[in-house]
């Protein structure tokens, strides 16, 4: 994904005994006492695989004896000694799972991923104690019934909103029946989101196409077979050439190999992962997730799944969401058939005797593209040299916001590869603490996406806590004595992953619940995904696009040949996302359980909907993460969703500039600031004064 923060507490089983001494125990663990580091970040340097264990133990420990205390509190309830108290609840086992969950993710291994397995029922059971506690609704459901006599300002009076939702939405009200199926399906899903994610993970390393014939590396840039001599020498192949299914690796190849069967070969391993009948395969498990998210939502009245979810989000019903992406979709397809067109006629005059197939986009379309720009991707990628592009998006936050970036080396590391950086007011005042996690790693699932070692609370309060946030991405690694060069989606999804960061860092809210991107689904893209737009303008290029050899600034000319580019091959990019947009609210308006027969009703849909057979859907069922393994079921729809507001957000920039510390201002204060605390399209208005117009994406995409 361009991915954003994704959080979700996968829970537990049976848990392994802890040693003898518990109180030794609590004094060596580092999760049982105050960190003793720059700005209380984690030292990793101290934790150890034992530790995580026993502080998630204890952590639930802690945290049932918090919840019991409200839920079991004599004095009347209130605002205060419910809501309030329940916001502060769990810190120990929220402290242990950041940084847990946060490895699982960027930096596993076996033992990670097998006490993940262990966690998940028991973490889930913990989770539906709190939301099934009868005592705990009651207290919470007395005070909201008196909010409009509390006076509460507008974040408490969210807080209690959604605290009272989240109750009625996790099983509160229902019968003792249901709250028991409930609690089985949510131990069932808990493990199979994780197995679904492992499977894939198990694939995506698995795979390996090594070439021992440089005949066969016909087309590559020198750069990218020393990348692949590299990966193969660190597999014990040395002397030859190995591809991946990480797109810095993988996709290079689909662009400049001149070998059709080899693009062929490399492309179907991609698709196909975890669809090959074997251990790793994932059609039964999201199948069985699918249909338990049917029961699931049924059990709160909602038709489907999608229902359920989409209730809590800008959009609302699923109605809604199909309008926007059949609007979209009507305007994408066409355009996507001339570019399918295009390339054909490229075959022919070349001679070749076939049809345009899925695993020759990416080489037609990179041959189209220098014929009618003279532009090659290979040409811009010595001018985005990596941490030149960090650095201009760190400028951007300069610029807009005032901010100032400190590396820091004082910091413990999870991994020799992340960076660490301190982020300052204008006036010195600390903002929070940096991770920058960006190259490929067997022990790291693909993808890019923010996360938080500590969300922000208490802001103008005497306990403020500041944010600890990562990036984690998957970019063009350095080659020998080449420093990372990255492609220009790369650079996109750079500055896409910051914008993420940017919302949690300029969070400024009372309650940790509200804080940051802890907004729906369908508004959390808006601050990265404005952020794209900035990337490529020639003002923004002037600052940061730098030979990495000579330090010359991209050239005019090469800019205006990229801003000519930048509708070029939209109809492919649009219609292959839309098509995992309309696959994913398919599954998730199933409404009764069935057995799916799964590469049929992908299949089946996507024709029905018009998908043409050289475009394949971004993301295929069987590796669909986003919405089997992660936070966006009934959600991916929220990138277009967010390209709406981004598109329109960004208009406000260009009107007044692209630099224009007014309107970065606003921004910042109704938008970033404000985390959950507010309705989203408030917000969006209070910003710009208006709804947002689709016409500005539309226009972006070369579309209309």
């Amino acid at each position: 994904m361009k991915k954003t923060f994704l959080y979700v507490l996968v829970a537990g089983i049976g848990l392994t005994a802890c040693n003898s001494n518990k109180s030794e125990q609590k004094t060596e663990n580092p999760f049982f006492a105050d960190y003793n580091t720059p700005h209380q970040t984690a030292p990793f340097d101290l934790i150890k695989f034992e530790h995580f264990e026993p502080a998630f133990m204890e952590g639930m420990k802690q945290g049932r004896a918090e919840i019991d205390a409200i839920a079991n509190n004599t004095e009347a309830p209130t605002f205060e000694n419910t809501i309030e108290a329940m916001d502060k609840a769990g810190q120990l086992l929220t402290k242990v799972s950041n940084v847990f969950f946060n490895l699982s993710g960027s930096d596993t291994n076996d033992s990670i991923q097998a006490l993940s397995k262990r966690l998940a029922p028991e973490l889930t059971k913990y989770g539906a104690d709190i939301d099934l506690n009868e005592n705990l609704f009651k207290r919470v459901k007395a005070v909201y019934e008196q909010k409009n006599a509390l006076n509460l300002d507008v974040e408490a009076n969210t807080l209690l909103e959604k605290t009272y939702k989240s109750f009625v939405r996790g099983g509160a009200d229902l019968d003792a029946g249901k709250k028991a199926k409930l609690r089985a399906i949510d131990e069932k899903l808990s493990l199979l989101t994780l197995q679904f994610g492992e499977n894939q993970l198990a694939e995506n390393n698995a795979f390996v196409l090594l070439i021992d014939n440089e005949d066969d590396l016909a087309g590559l840039p020198e750069s990218v077979k020393a990348a692949a001599a590299e990966t193969a020498t660190a597999k014990g192949e040395e002397g030859k050439w190995a591809f991946t299914l990480d797109k810095p690796s993988m996709l290079p190849f689909l662009q400049y190999a001149d070998n059709r069967d080899l693009r062929k070969k490399i492309y179907m391993g991609y698709v196909n992962r975890c669809n090959n009948d074997n251990e790793f395969d994932n059609k039964k498990v999201l199948s069985e997730i699918a249909n338990l998210r049917v029961e699931r939502a049924q059990l709160f009245g909602f038709k489907s799944h999608a229902d359920y979810i989409l209730a809590e989000n800008m959009a609302k019903t699923p109605e809604k969401v199909f309008e926007l992406l059949n609007k979209l979709w009507d305007a994408a397809l066409p355009n996507a058939k001339l570019e399918a067109a295009e390339m054909q006629k490229v075959i022919d005059k070349e001679g070749g005797k076939f049809k345009l197939a899925s695993y020759d986009w990416w080489y037609y379309a990179e041959k189209v593209k220098k014929a009618k720009y003279n532009l090659d991707e290979s040409e811009l990628r010595p001018y985005f040299e990596i941490n030149n592009v960090r650095d201009g998006a760190f400028e951007l936050a300069h610029r807009l916001y005032g901010i100032n970036f400190i590396e820091r080396n004082d910091i413990s590391k999870y991994n020799k590869d992340v960076q660490t950086w301190e982020l300052q007011e204008a006036d010195g005042t600390h903002i929070g603490i940096f991770y920058l996690d960006y190259f490929p790693r067997a022990s790291k699932r693909g993808g890019a996406w923010m996360n938080s070692f500590r969300k922000q609370s208490g802001w103008q309060t005497e306990n403020a806590i500041t944010p600890i946030i990562c990036n984690v991405c998957n970019f063009t690694k350095p080659v020998g004595d080449q420093p990372a060069l990255l492609s220009v989606d790369e650079v996109e999804t750079l500055f896409h992953e910051f914008g993420h960061a940017l919302h949690g860092f300029l969070s400024r809210c009372k309650y940790n619940t509200l804080s940051g991107t802890a907004v729906s689904r369908d508004f959390v893209e808006l601050p990265s995904q404005v952020m794209e737009n900035w990337c490529l303008e020639p003002e923004m290029l002037a600052l940061y696009a730098k030979h990495y050899q000579t330090g010359e600034v991209i050239p005019v000319e090469l800019v205006k040949k990229v801003q000519d580019a930048g509708k070029f091959n939209q109809g492919f990019a649009t219609v292959e996302y839309l098509a995992a947009s309309l696959l994913d609210m398919k599954y998730h308006t199933l409404s009764e359980v069935q057995d799916i027969d799964v590469p049929k009703f992908e299949d089946d849909y996507l024709k029905s909907i018009g998908l043409i057979p050289e475009i394949y859907s971004r993301y295929r069922s069987t590796y669909f993460a986003h919405i089997f393994s992660g936070g966006y079921s009934s959600g991916y729809y929220a990138y277009i969703w967010a390209g709406v507001l981004d598109s329109d957000a960004f208009q406000a920039f260009k009107e007044t500039g692209l630099f224009n510390k007014e309107t970065a201002a606003a921004f910042r204060n109704n938008v970033l600031a404000k985390g959950g605390t507010e309705d989203p399209m408030e917000l969006y208005k209070r910003f710009r004064g208006a709804e947002p117009n689709i016409d500005a994406l539309l226009i972006k995409r070369g579309l209309k």
